[in-house]
């Protein structure tokens, strides 16, 4: 009897989460927008001419707009085949609508972030002179993401969660002054319950503590109204965009960012979120092969502001963002060139994207790619596949393991083309590949949040940062080289025939692959 009552209890608990409570609000909602529909059915001709005339003017709209291409058409079938339907769907969760206000509070953001950009960076003079092609990468990066290029950075890089945590934890131990952490995934376990003691510890000796998650991420990890909890305990707390019950599509939109600051000395980022996967304290899906990069000197400035902007935006505050500025060494190793560069959904600009791309199209000798998600545009392929073409040794490797099956599904359905196009593919055979990584000639990397997904490219806040003639690329290099040795390769033939179902299935993932 106690059993049955503490199963009863258990399961009521589950039922009473928020993360079956809003999805089962908002499907509610939908039906009642269906049953209203289906009250008009004495007027269903006449209703159903003027959605099919309300869908073509729609359909010219999405034509005619800026987005992908690939999230065009992941549109418009829907619409044209079920005008009714599809039309709904599209006002509740197409685009990226803001109101006056939200883009009054961008605009304030925008100008504030401007006013901290370096526009006679005497760094960018020195690039110039030295490498043309480095320096037209960077004048992108600074001019649309309004970060600074820097030199007196020391940058080293974290090959696995473990030393990542290790770094930080080191760092956070002897902050000073204040620690900013961003976050899309928070969960409670070894991993963040040792960084929030270090954390408490810390507030009882002055240091101020910010913290930003996101609400989405943090869904199935975090009690309800965490950000109470932490508040409770002197920690000022942020939540990116609350999951609510509201059907619009700012849903979509994610903070998806890993950023920790400490002093404005120090700043970390990469794929490693605070959970105990990413340091192999639990086993999900294999070994977790993730990394991170941390940065020691000017470049933190640039994390600084990002962090402080998001943070005016969410809490609608107005921060003085030069009381977190701190004095750099000149002295501070300096052997190649920084920025860190964030990625914005709602100023139609490619950011996390074009950066790839500009990347792919530098590579002469070899072009290595770590992604956990493989769902590329027809923009990506084909950079993929011409940089094959012309001789680049192209090397990708994805999850031997998946996370998400039917995104892995997705995944797969692009391996045949690249690799008739002369790229390499290969799936890490220990488990699950969570690192974003792009490394170009011994010259370029990148390291960031960034998937080469639709979500990731389009909707989500990313973060990155962009190294050129750094050392550490070496160690970054000689990383994936290890992964490499454990992977294995997919050749045409591993793929086998597939059936016309898995043929037609993958089909239809492929086209809404932009909606996923």
């Amino acid at each position: 009897m106690y059993d049955m009552i503490k199963f009863l209890k258990k399961n009521l608990n589950l039922l009473s989460h928020r993360v079956f409570l809003v999805p089962l609000i908002m499907f509610i909602q939908i039906i009642i927008i269906f049953f209203m529909i289906f009250e008009f059915y004495n007027y269903f001709l006449i209703f159903y001419a003027a959605c099919a005339i309300l869908s073509l003017f729609l359909v010219l709209h999405i034509v005619n707009s800026n987005a992908n291409p690939g999230y065009k058409i992941a549109w418009i079938i829907p619409i044209m085949a079920f005008p009714i339907f599809g039309l709904i769907i599209y006002f509740l969760f197409g685009g990226n609508q803001l109101s006056k206000r939200q883009k009054e509070k961008l605009k304030n953001i925008y100008y504030k972030q401007l006013k901290y950009k370096d526009s006679h960076n005497l760094v960018m003079g020195e690039l110039r002179y030295e490498n043309q092609s480095a320096y037209n990468q960077a004048k992108y990066i600074q001019d649309y993401s309004l970060t600074n290029i820097c030199k007196h950075t020391k940058t080293t890089y974290l090959s696995n969660g473990q030393n990542y945590f290790n770094k930080l934890i080191e760092a956070l131990k002897n902050a000073k002054k204040y620690i900013f952490l961003e976050y899309f995934i928070i969960a409670e376990g070894k991993m963040w319950n040792t960084i929030l003691d270090i954390i408490k510890q810390k507030i009882s000796e002055g240091v101020e503590v910010r913290i930003i998650y996101d609400d989405f991420g943090c869904i199935v990890t975090l009690p309800s109204h965490y950000d109470k909890t932490l508040e409770s305990e002197g920690i000022k707390t942020a939540v990116f965009n609350r999951f609510v019950p509201n059907l619009k599509s700012k849903f979509n939109n994610r903070d998806h960012r890993k950023i920790a600051i400490i002093d404005g000395q120090i700043a970390f980022t990469g794929g490693i979120n605070l959970a105990d996967e990413y340091i192999g304290e639990k086993v999900r899906f294999g070994h977790w092969k993730d990394n991170g990069i941390m940065l020691e000197g000017e470049a933190v400035w640039n994390f600084t502001v990002m962090f402080l902007s998001m943070w005016d935006y969410i809490k609608e505050e107005n921060e003085d963002y030069e009381k977190y500025h701190s004095s750099y060494s000149l002295e501070t190793s300096s052997d190649g060139y920084v920025i860190p560069y964030s990625d914005n959904p709602w100023d139609n600009e490619a950011i996390g994207e074009t950066i790839y791309l500009n990347l792919i199209s530098k590579a002469n000798r070899y072009l290595y790619i770590t992604t956990p998600y493989l769902v590329l545009d027809n923009e990506m392929i084909t950079a993929l596949s011409m940089a094959a073409k012309r001789g680049v040794d192209v090397h990708i490797i994805t999850p031997g393991i998946p996370d998400k099956k039917i995104v892995n599904e997705v995944t797969k359905a692009y391996y045949e083309v690249l690799i008739r196009n002369g790229v390499k593919i290969h799936e890490y055979s220990k488990g699950f590949i969570h690192a974003k990584t792009f490394i170009v000639d011994d010259e370029y990397a990148t390291i960031g949040t960034v998937n080469l997904d639709y979500r990731s490219l389009y909707l989500h806040f990313e973060c990155g940062v962009w190294l050129y003639d750094c050392s550490s690329i070496y160690n970054i290099k000689k990383d994936f080289t290890q992964t490499l040795k454990e992977s294995r390769e997919i050749k045409l033939k591993n793929l086998g025939k597939l059936t016309w179902f898995n043929s037609l299935k993958r089909q239809i993932l492929k086209a809404f692959a932009p909606l996923m």
